[in-house]
């Protein structure tokens, strides 16, 4: 836990990325106005969970008016309440919602993560604001020493969970390199990825990602608990 508060202090005073700072900073200013006269988190995330995770559950960045107002990731927007549910109905989680950071919510199993910290601008962190982030998933991995499922949300996430992979103890990669899609399980030394869709409302509006379609990627992550 000591370890875990110490790489949180470091991931909230992070500034490493002058394009981030500088976006999450004013978000955090101008606010939106159904948040006006809310005080916004505006730094970088750290994950949050259980220590003792068995599954860790890997998105992509923050909501600039989400995890950026309310300083948990996948926190105060729609992605968050369609993971919270889902994961309150697989057994992950004391509660279907998760409001702020002080709301009761605990997990059980699982830790919640982001391959990029801060929120991008337009959802889209660069390739290099990535690999700046990386080392803190990295490090992160290493200390949730009984980890060995990683959930990937989208595309982004699956990528991202190769490359810190392959930087967490030199694990090699399967040839090819295994391709994204919702459903895919690919072990890669001790750990397991899954992919899954991404809750956002692009995908749960039109229907390509419906609550049984996530409950059974996270049921499947389930069967790994220790």
């Amino acid at each position: 836990m000591t370890a875990l508060a110490e790489l949180e202090r470091e991931i909230v005073g992070c500034r490493r990325c002058p394009r981030l700072v500088a976006w999450r900073e004013h978000v955090a200013e101008v606010k939106r106005a159904a948040f006006a006269s809310q005080e916004y988190w505006g730094r970088p995330l750290p994950g949050f969970g259980d220590p003792r995770a068995t599954v860790v559950v890997l998105g992509l960045a923050p909501a600039a008016h989400g995890g950026n107002r309310t300083g948990r990731v996948f926190t105060g927007d729609r992605s968050g309440d369609w993971l919270f549910a889902a994961l309150y109905r697989t057994g992950f989680a004391n509660q279907p919602t998760s409001r702020s950071r002080d709301d009761g919510l605990e997990l059980q199993g699982c830790w919640i993560s982001a391959a990029v910290r801060c929120a991008p601008p337009a959802n889209q962190p660069t390739p290099a604001e990535r690999d700046t982030c990386l080392p803190y998933a990295v490090a992160e991995l290493r200390l949730l020493a009984r980890a060995r499922v990683i959930v990937c949300l989208g595309g982004f996430a699956w990528d991202a969970a190769l490359r810190i992979l392959r930087q967490s103890g030199g694990l090699q990669l399967p040839r090819p390199r295994p391709r994204f899609g919702h459903g895919a399980e690919v072990e890669i030394g001790p750990f397991t990825l899954l992919g899954c869709y991404h809750p956002s409302q692009q995908n749960t509006f039109t229907g390509r990602l419906t609550e049984e379609m996530m409950d059974r990627v996270l049921a499947r992550a389930r069967s790994f608990i220790l």
